[in-house]
């Protein structure tokens, strides 16, 4: 996550810099830094940034589909996948481990890389 999309992210989010401090157990000065670029987001800043987000959309709108359904996955891909197994298709972005592009990626990095351009997730960017 870059600069302008963690400061965008908090604008959608309706939280000045101090709110959105407390809400990730962070600094203002962590946060300041994120949004000016001299910090990286820290994987677990950026999860917890767009769970926010997403259960902001969600109050605001119907459920989404599950990502099996939005994907067409196939049944035997589907239960081989932690979002089918834990009933999690709207965060299937948020769990390691799910089967995206036909195949589980090992980090989180390698898998945002793929959930940012997808049409599950990005619904709430």
């Amino acid at each position: 996550m870059d600069k302008q999309n963690f400061l965008l992210v908090r604008k959608k989010l309706g939280k000045t810099q101090k709110q959105l401090a407390e809400l990730l157990g962070s600094s203002i000065k962590a946060i300041q830094g994120y949004e000016q670029g001299w910090r990286s987001v820290p994987p677990h800043v950026e999860r917890q940034v767009f769970f926010l987000l997403s259960r902001q959309q969600q109050k605001d709108s119907c459920s989404p589909a599950p990502c099996w359904e939005v994907k067409k996955c196939p049944q035997e891909r589907r239960e081989q996948c932690p979002a089918w197994e834990f009933q999690a298709g709207e965060l299937c972005w948020f769990i390691n481990g799910t089967i995206c592009e036909c195949k589980a990626q090992k980090n989180w990095k390698g898998k945002m890389n793929i959930c940012r351009d997808c049409e599950v997730l990005t619904p709430f960017l």
